[in-house]
């Protein structure tokens, strides 16, 4: 089943986390891949806030740190929060919510081997996961 296949079955499910998983995985996609430096440039940001252990823990093969809703918004700063709500038709909490079940999943299956693409690659890494991710809703 390819990726947009599985958004729209995920759309059908009983299963509230699902369909809000669902709804903000499109915006979550453009927002990666607009975001400067991709998902090599979401790392570094993490890196710059102070939660370099916390993102390594996700880049890297041992178990992935919990991150925090308020954590979340500090790093990615309440214009992208809001650009997320918008796009997605969640609410903000509901988007930060969302985001710290998925991000550090995002970013272990982008990373497989604890290292970070960049670019493009880095870009095609993010889509094959998010297409994993939607493959266990």
């Amino acid at each position: 089943m390819g990726l947009l296949e599985s958004i729209v079955a995920s759309m059908g499910t009983e299963n509230p986390q699902a369909r809000a998983q669902a709804s903000l995985l499109p915006a979550l996609i453009e927002q990666v891949a607009k975001y400067p430096g991709g998902l090599a440039g979401i790392i570094e940001k993490f890196q710059q806030e102070g939660l370099g252990g916390l993102i390594a823990s996700w880049v890297g093969t041992g178990p992935n740190e919990p991150v925090s809703p308020g954590q979340l918004q500090g790093v990615l700063g309440d214009d992208v929060v809001q650009g997320l709500s918008e796009r997605s038709g969640l609410d903000i909490t509901s988007v930060l919510n969302q985001l710290s079940v998925m991000l550090p999943s995002l970013v272990d299956q982008a990373t497989p081997d604890g290292t970070v693409p960049d670019g493009n690659t880095g870009n095609s890494s993010v889509l094959g996961a998010l297409s994993g991710m939607l493959g266990r809703l």
